[in-house]
């Protein structure tokens, strides 16, 4: 139920944000519509006279897919299109950002590592072998001696 709730307050936030752009302040609902069965499925859809529209679907608290579209101040419509799961919250649009490609050389270089095995100094490795050979067995370890 949280997760429905924290769903449908960001796509409420995202359509009053897109709102707010339009300076004509007689926007109104042009279709509304809701189904919540008692089984905790639910649907739900709204269009503005200003463009602005959002659906979901969903089993409360479990997932939601949905998606919303609005205008943006340019005049370019926006659509984002959204699953919610175990997975997270999930965006897709093409205003959404995307990271950068990573460079030739860092790929060449992850690779690299990724294929030779981390180099030890002669004298850790002389350490190493020193620490396994003087260490003292099991059955002796814990145990007080008197004399």
């Amino acid at each position: 139920m949280f997760r429905y709730m924290l769903v449908a307050s960001a796509v409420l936030a995202c359509a009053y944000a897109a709102a707010s752009y339009n300076t004509d302040a007689s926007a109104y609902v042009v279709k509304n519509s809701a189904d919540i069965q008692p089984e905790g499925q639910y649907t739900y859809q709204y269009e503005t006279s200003n463009g602005i529209a959002a659906q979901e679907s969903g089993l409360g608290g479990y997932q939601a897919t949905g998606g919303y579209s609005y205008y943006s101040p340019e005049g370019q419509l926006v659509q984002i299109s959204y699953v919610a799961d175990e997975n997270g919250y999930q965006p897709q649009g093409d205003l959404l950002p995307t990271p950068p490609p990573i460079p030739a050389a860092i790929l060449k270089s992850l690779e690299y590592i990724r294929t030779h095995p981390q180099y030890q100094e002669p004298q850790q490795q002389y350490q190493q072998v020193q620490q396994q050979q003087y260490r003292s067995p099991a059955r002796f370890q814990n145990k007080r001696v008197y004399g």
